[in-house]
């Protein structure tokens, strides 16, 4: 019998990279990806009980009354205490890094380019 998929968000407010991760990780056997570009959304949608959540560091830049990525990873832990949580930045110096850890998060990701390839590897180690 085949076990179910892992249920894995993925958030981010670029488009681009959103598809990127859903292509590659749709079509792995075990995965079922649902894509947000907001925290807000992500949050409203926790209620699916993910697995994993892989949340970028950096959301909705232009609207400055958005949740941004250390916002809304404080919400999922008070919804879900144990949750796991992958943060992907651009940008990610070793103060803010280890913000994101106590804050709850698995493991900080640089979107450098191999992300894609150390994000599969920690989500593999994080949920099977």
């Amino acid at each position: 019998m085949k076990k179910p998929d892992k249920l894995i968000f993925m958030v981010d407010d670029d488009k681009v990279i959103l598809n990127l991760l859903e292509y590659v990780f749709q079509g792995k056997d075990g995965y079922t990806i649902k894509t947000f570009t907001s925290g807000e959304e992500c949050l409203s949608n926790m209620d699916m009980n993910p697995d994993l959540v892989v949340l970028d560091y950096i959301l909705n830049v232009s609207d400055n009354k958005a949740l941004n990525g250390l916002e809304t990873l404080r919400k999922i832990r008070e919804i879900h205490t144990g949750m796991p949580v992958i943060i992907l930045s651009g940008k990610t110096d070793e103060e803010t890094g280890q913000e994101m850890m106590r804050n709850g998060a698995v493991k900080v990701l640089t979107k450098d380019d191999f992300f894609v390839d150390r994000l599969e590897k920690y989500m593999a180690y994080v949920i099977g």
